[in-house]
């Protein structure tokens, strides 16, 4: 035997070599390696991509002035700081970039902080009080956290919309006879009142189950001491709850910087840019790469503020609130008031959760805008056929049909079903991988590596990650063709902001699958494949349904993410709204609003009770 044969056969006999070779042929590894190969498609390559434009010439920058001006001549694909100087120190930046980071700064710490009020109000409410039919008013106020942030901004403009701007009279104008004034109609007062009444349910939510878990003997003890209510809420209640509140300060922060709906609906008729609508009428202008300069800022805060609370809430002492002594949550007596409190909370809900339903569910049987006459009701808006003449003689809508009659609407409709089936069956799917390669892989790079890649597109804002997507797919990029235009790229775009979500469901899915019942199965001489479709996949069922259903429902009411991609060969439902409603078409638009709130809440149902099922078979079984 030659010298190399006996060296092969020593090495390959290595203890070490063995271990190894069975350890990088584990399944989690083998899966954890391609998903982090998958990763890199969905994340790092169009972050990239996105500095790349950024910093770079298009054919599109020959026009620009400073090019212009300069005589330089535009090589597409080569370096220049023309989009650095435009954004950040030239005579656009106040207009360009400082006014609407200044607007996005105001309008988000003003949402942030009035929905942390209004939430944080209800859960204490509901949860540490005897206020009556607690459960239902939780119900209730967590409706907003389920349907869109822009329906609510819809209705504020059929109430409050003005003759100088609005071209028609609201509700408020049509009833009282004076114009509402131009900040209340418009602006950032309305912009933050519609997307607080949205937001409020994050800290909502968070916060009632941070109270429901302090014992109340602790705030009885210190009454018992001499400490005053005040000191009881601010040495006790206060700090039990701060990680909570620190959650949905940062749920609500980094979704307030991107939002683009409700500030597109209620800003840009006055010319009230944020970081989000800026940087939609900056591609909308060809002006891709200083758009792109604007997302990445965008990011960069949401990043910042993630970070900080990172740091913030792990610097902190930790308190243990729940023992094995008998937790006891006592009910704060509201006395004589208690029935006044449940009639405002009552008409709060009334006003702010079914106000803005009803509005546009009106709204879409008025024949001509801005009369709320009963003498000017139609079922055009839904039923109407093409050309129909109104009582004036006039086309209504432009002659077209009623949605359940518009071929262009059902067209719509199919896509935005299409994609959402498309989309939460593939989250549902990825979600497991990713949750069973993250979990199986505890304690690794890997699975830690994985984990982080994952949850980054959370940070992207929707305008800002559409802004990425439509960067890396507007061309070729080696054997990935342009997709710009196709139905494909709103599929892969919507897979990959789902994902976060997707993989935290099949995390916590996978926990609840002991590794010894794969093993099992290995024992029997089962492959990775068979243990996955007749173990795993049976175990962590309910999961895939609920992450499905949800993926479904947020992708049905999606419009910031893929308000840049959509084109009339891909337009979806939300799109079409946006595209009536900068239209002054508010009838067809309410009219389409209300078919998705329909769809969003039979949704959430579907997931209750497929919740519900699964869980009466666990404790059945």
């Amino acid at each position: 035997m030659s010298n190399t044969a006996v060296e092969y056969t020593e090495v390959s006999g290595s203890p070490f070599l063995r271990r190894l070779v069975r350890n990088m042929t584990m399944p989690q590894r083998i899966m954890g390696f391609l998903l982090i190969l998958l990763m890199v498609f969905f994340v790092i390559m169009p972050a990239i991509n996105l500095v790349y434009t950024s910093l770079t010439f298009s054919l599109s920058d020959r026009r620009l002035p400073q090019v212009v001006d300069r005589g330089i001549e535009v090589v597409p694909g080569e370096f220049t700081t023309v989009h650095l100087e435009r954004v950040f120190w030239s005579k656009l930046t106040s207009k360009m970039f400082l006014i609407p980071l200044m607007n996005t700064v105001l309008v988000t710490l003003g949402i942030t902080g009035l929905s942390m009020i209004v939430g944080s109000i209800l859960a204490w409410l509901v949860v540490r009080t005897n206020l009556p039919w607690k459960k239902g008013i939780a119900n209730l106020a967590s409706i907003p956290y389920i349907i869109p942030s822009w329906p609510i901004a819809l209705a504020w403009i059929n109430v409050f919309k003005n003759t100088r701007i609005g071209g028609s009279p609201g509700w408020f104008q049509y009833f009282f006879h004076v114009p509402p004034p131009d900040w209340v109609a418009y602006g950032a007062f309305p912009i933050i009142i519609c997307l607080s009444l949205h937001y409020y349910a994050f800290s909502f939510i968070t916060v009632s189950g941070a109270l429901a878990s302090i014992d109340s003997r602790l705030e009885e003890t210190a009454e018992l001491m001499g400490a005053s209510k005040a000191q009881v809420m601010k040495k006790i209640t206060l700090p039990l709850v701060i990680p909570a509140l620190m959650s949905a300060f940062i749920l609500t922060f980094s979704k307030g910087i991107g939002t683009f709906g409700t500030p597109a609906f209620l800003g840009l008729p006055v010319r009230f840019f944020t970081l989000s609508t800026q940087v939609y009428s900056n591609v909308k202008n060809n002006l891709a790469g200083d758009a792109y300069l604007l997302a990445i800022v965008m990011i960069l805060i949401s990043s910042i503020t993630i970070y900080m609370n990172v740091k913030v809430v792990g610097a902190r002492k930790s308190f243990v609130t729940i023992s094995g002594k008998g937790f006891r949550a006592k009910p704060v007596d509201l006395g004589k008031v208690k029935w006044i409190i449940f009639i405002l909370v009552m008409i709060f809900i009334l006003l702010f959760v079914f106000g803005p339903l009803y509005i546009l569910s009106w709204q879409t049987f008025m024949e001509q805008d801005g009369d709320y006459s009963l003498s000017n009701f139609t079922l055009h808006y839904w039923i109407g056929p093409d050309g129909a003449l109104g009582k004036t003689g006039q086309l209504l809508g432009e002659g077209q049909a009623g949605i359940l009659r518009n071929s262009d609407i059902w067209y719509a409709a199919w896509n935005s079903i299409r994609l959402a089936l498309t989309v939460s069956f593939l989250a549902a799917i990825l979600g497991i991988l990713l949750g069973y390669a993250i979990v199986r892989g505890r304690g690794t790079k890997l699975s830690a590596t994985l984990d982080t890649l994952s949850f980054a597109p959370y940070v992207f804002p929707g305008i800002a990650f559409g802004a990425v997507y439509l960067s890396m797919f507007a061309k070729s990029i080696g054997p990935f063709p342009a997709l710009y235009g196709t139905f494909a790229l709103l599929v892969i775009v919507s897979l990959a902001k789902r994902m976060p979500f997707s993989s935290r469901t099949g995390a916590a899915a996978m926990l609840q699958v002991h590794q010894e019942l794969e093993e099992a199965g290995a024992l029997v001489g089962a492959g990775f494949f068979k243990r996955f479709v007749k173990i795993i996949y049976p175990l962590t069922k309910s999961g895939f349904i609920a992450g499905m259903l949800l993926s479904f429902i947020t992708t049905m009411r999606e419009l910031s993410l893929i308000v840049l991609l959509v084109t009339p060969k891909t337009k979806v439902l939300t799109t079409m709204i946006f595209r009536y409603a900068e239209g002054g078409y508010h009838q067809f638009g309410d009219a389409i609003t209300m078919f998705v709130v329909i769809i969003s809440l039979a949704g959430t149902l579907i997931i209750r009770k497929a919740q519900n099922t699964n869980l009466a078979k666990g404790i059945g079984g």
